[in-house]
């Protein structure tokens, strides 16, 4: 077995260890496995070339212009609050408390030290997700005052909602304080449209962002014309995933589920790509993209650490394509992550950013250390570090420098 399956191998261990409680997860295996692979490279071949971000994001016509600063790791999600005043069944988090706004595991108690974040690390775009934004309205407004007053003027920003405290007021107001764009969760009203009326002509941009769920794939088929007379530009879906806290009530659902570095659902992915091949054949003037688990849990972590180590690291760091630092000293190989936190969440030793609201405190932490003795072995590394090679590296040492050095392409095989 080589590296890479053996990678594999502990993902499926791990996952069924951590959920072992659930007798009743019907895990993908050998036995259905290749039929389902057959129904998702049909779709994929439909797609041509319209996959972006290493093959990790099919898509129709166009992405959102937040979506592409998300891909490239130019954008902070501000989670403005904890609590949400939905209650849909795939939510992967409990929402019940009014938390500190914060990103990124970081807080943020006052617009202006989150703006004068935004601004240091030079994000060029900004969404407040939560929980459920509009509880905290005036919240909302208050920080994306500060950012339109500390940041770029061209800074991209946009705001997630399910929609259901929706009116022409508080757009109204988002709009004078520079909203780009808006995207509503309609799985959290039972697939209603009219909230999104509030919006038209109001925010520049509308899009609907909601997880796939196999059993409305249909309904959202015959909504996607409405979608486009309601002035929704583009449709993200999200793959279904599973953990703790929204077990109980996923499990209620006959899905298929993939052991990945976090369980997700098979059928999700299959259904999203199906919309996707739907609006195709249909020529409807919409923006479909399928938000896979494979491109957030890729992209999304590798656009931070690089915002960060770029920003605070030492001159001469060098910082290779997945945000780590890396260090070569004759036949030693080390890999560091930066890792910022608020002042006082660091063990020591630690180094201190002053900025004029907050102060943070950082490091590098270690999270690879590498003693290759053999010069052959140490040349087919240096080699892999100067080049990505065409396929996975069988050797487990170079597997790992390769994982370091690397994004993984595609959406992995069933």
């Amino acid at each position: 077995m080589d590296a890479y399956d053996c990678y594999l191998n502990e993902l499926v261990n791990l996952n069924k260890s951590v959920y072992s409680k659930y007798s009743n997860i019907k895990w993908v295996n050998a036995y259905n496995s290749s039929e389902y692979q057959n129904i998702r490279e049909q779709l994929l071949d439909k797609t041509g070339n319209s996959v972006l971000f290493n093959n990790t994001k099919p898509y129709l016509n166009h992405l959102s212009k937040g979506c592409n600063l998300c891909g490239k790791g130019l954008w902070s999600c501000l989670f403005i609050t904890g609590k949400c005043n939905a209650n849909c069944f795939y939510c992967p988090t409990s929402q019940i408390i009014d938390d500190v706004s914060g990103s990124q595991g970081l807080t943020f108690p006052t617009a202006e030290s989150y703006a004068e974040y935004v601004n240091f690390f030079k994000f060029k775009g900004v969404s407040f997700s939560g929980g459920e934004p509009l509880l905290v309205a005036d919240r909302v407004l208050n920080y994306l005052e500060q950012i339109r007053k500390t940041c770029s003027p061209d800074i991209y920003t946009w705001m997630y909602t399910n929609g259901i405290l929706a009116n022409d007021k508080i757009f109204n107001k988002l709009a004078e304080h520079g909203l780009n764009e808006v995207r509503f969760d309609i799985g959290a009203t039972a697939y209603n449209l009219d909230k999104i009326k509030f919006a038209k002509g109001i925010i520049p941009n509308i899009s609907i962002e909601i997880p796939a769920v196999p059993e409305e794939k249909e309904r959202l088929k015959e909504l996607l014309p409405e979608m486009v007379k309601a002035g929704v530009s583009n449709l993200n879906l999200h793959q279904l995933r599973l953990t703790e806290y929204n077990a109980e009530k996923l499990l209620k659902h006959n899905y298929t589920f993939i052991p990945a570095e976090k369980p997700i659902v098979l059928e999700s992915e299959l259904a999203a790509l199906e919309i996707i091949e739907y609006a195709r054949e249909q020529k409807i003037d919409i923006g479909i993209n399928y938000c896979s688990f494979f491109f957030k849990n890729r992209f999304q972590q590798v656009g931070f650490r690089k915002i960060v180590a770029n920003a605070i690291s030492n001159n001469g760091t060098i910082i290779n394509n997945k945000g780590f630092i890396r260090a070569v000293n004759e036949n030693k190989i080390r890999y560091y992550s930066t890792r910022i936190a608020d002042e006082g969440k660091l063990s020591v030793p630690f180094e201190t950013l002053q900025l004029k609201n907050k102060t943070y405190c950082w490091k590098n932490e270690l999270v690879h250390n590498q003693i290759i003795s053999d010069n052959g072995q140490l040349r087919k590394t240096i080699n892999l570090i100067n080049k990505e090679p065409d396929n996975i590296p069988d050797d487990e040492d170079l597997f790992e420098i390769w994982r370091l050095e690397y994004i993984e392409k595609g959406l992995r095989e069933y």
